[in-house]
């Protein structure tokens, strides 16, 4: 029998195609995964917080935030009657600190403006009161790098059997759901909950929404949606379980229900300005600056900084 037929020679040359074909199968498999990653570079997330009286939760929010080197959390505090800025910067987080209360509208502003000077790519915005499962952070923010959506919203409302075991007041269900009908219905949309506190967006909605002009109060919410949908933005949500206890932030009955009308009426005044019986300078300015985007000019504004 030739000598390279013997059995010993035959397992050797198998091993050796095996290895090769081994080699080869990673080295696709590689090439596949950077072509994957040259599409979808990772992000750079700065994660924003605006607070107020939050000392109690602040850690635990933090805590369960799933961090990597291009990630940044950033508090802004609203001249807080506790030790929240305290427990920031024991935490190693940035704090940014207004000398008087502004509001949740103006806190929100503020957050974004830094945003804006950062190198961010992605922007959440996070209640830093425990109440929402932050633990689904990256999953905002892959919905967005993925090219599926501009803005992303986390619904408290999977089902109503699981938003009212978490502890959701039974009239603030039936308010949350009168009213994100109303504004899906208005707006075009189908989102599970327009009221959320858990937001990311994709750096180019702070780019174009002009949130100076916005409310210093709740309604800011409400208006800063209504300018991403009159901009063309691409607007989701995933689940995020809640919980509601004593320390969660939430605000009286007479507030809600300012917010509530004033959502309304950001609506109609949207669908006035459409018709031109009633303009609005703020969906003037929006427009303008849709103008500019799509004609290739850019909205003046902070310089992105590099990374």
């Amino acid at each position: 029998m030739p000598p390279f037929s013997t059995p010993a020679v035959a397992h050797a040359t198998q091993t050796t195609v095996s290895s090769i074909l081994r080699r080869a199968r990673l080295t696709f498999e590689d090439t596949i995964r950077n072509t994957r990653l040259a599409e979808h570079p990772p992000s750079h997330v700065l994660v924003v917080m605006p607070a107020y009286n939050a000392a109690r939760t602040l850690e635990q929010t933090v805590a369960d935030i799933p961090t990597n080197a291009l990630t940044e959390i950033v508090v802004v505090d609203d001249c807080s009657r506790d030790e929240t800025v305290q427990v920031a910067e024991r935490l190693g987080l940035h704090v940014l600190r207004h000398a008087n209360n502004r509001g949740y509208g103006g806190n929100q502003k503020t957050c974004y403006e830094y945003a804006l000077s950062t190198a961010a790519d992605v922007i959440v915005m996070l209640h830093p009161d425990y109440q929402y499962d932050s633990r689904v952070v990256p999953l905002a923010v892959k919905l967005i790098e993925l090219g599926i959506c501009d803005v992303v919203l986390g619904s408290r409302i999977r089902t109503r059997a699981e938003a009212l075991a978490g502890g959701m007041p039974l009239i603030k269900y039936i308010a949350n759901r009168v009213l994100t009908t109303i504004q899906n219905i208005s707006l075009g949309q189908n989102l599970a909950d327009f009221h959320s506190g858990f937001r990311a967006y994709r750096r180019e909605v702070l780019e174009r929404v002009n949130s100076d002009v916005c409310s210093d109060d709740f309604v800011f919410d409400g208006q800063f949606l209504v300018q991403c949908v009159n901009l063309g933005f691409r607007l989701g949500d995933l689940p995020v379980p809640v919980r509601y206890f004593d320390e969660a932030s939430s605000i009286n009955f007479r507030r809600s229900a300012i917010y509530a009308l004033g959502c309304l009426y950001w609506i109609a005044r949207w669908h006035l300005h459409r018709l031109r019986v009633w303009r609005s300078p703020l969906f003037t300015e929006l427009e303008e600056n849709k103008e500019q985007a799509s004609s290739g000019e850019s909205r003046p504004g902070r310089p992105r900084q590099p990374r």
